[in-house]
């Protein structure tokens, strides 16, 4: 079954959200186009977004520990994404709900970050 998704962006994950946020915001001359703070923010690149958050505390999902890059992949139905990567061989960690949605953490062949996120339905 092929994984149906509606777009791709580079996330970075750290403990030091806030430093890294203002490094961000200097380096690239702009003010995140999304931000909650002490979670997420996110700038807009000529051809991709650049996504930094804050990871849950905790073990439960399943993947490395906070630090580095990732592959944020939005999904049309996470169920269905889950299923796929699990197919493959790397089942992701627990679904977690946050504001923006739904997501899991895996890790590909590599031990590279895997974030499939759902959004919420718009009305």
């Amino acid at each position: 079954m092929p994984l149906t998704h509606t777009a791709a962006f580079l996330t970075i994950s750290t403990p030091n959200f806030d430093r890294l946020v203002a490094f961000y915001q200097q380096f690239l001359d702009q003010a995140p186009v999304t931000f909650r703070p002490n979670v997420y923010a996110e700038f807009q690149l000529p051809g991709m977004r650049l996504g930094i958050f804050r990871p849950k505390e905790g073990k439960e999902s399943g993947v490395r520990d906070a630090g580095g890059m990732g592959l944020c992949i939005e999904v049309a139905n996470l169920e269905s994404a889950i299923a796929h990567l699990t197919q493959l061989g790397y089942p992701p960690g627990a679904i977690m709900t946050a504001s923006h949605g739904r997501e899991v953490y895996a890790n590909d062949p590599d031990g590279n970050w895997l974030i499939l996120h759902q959004g919420h339905p718009h009305p």
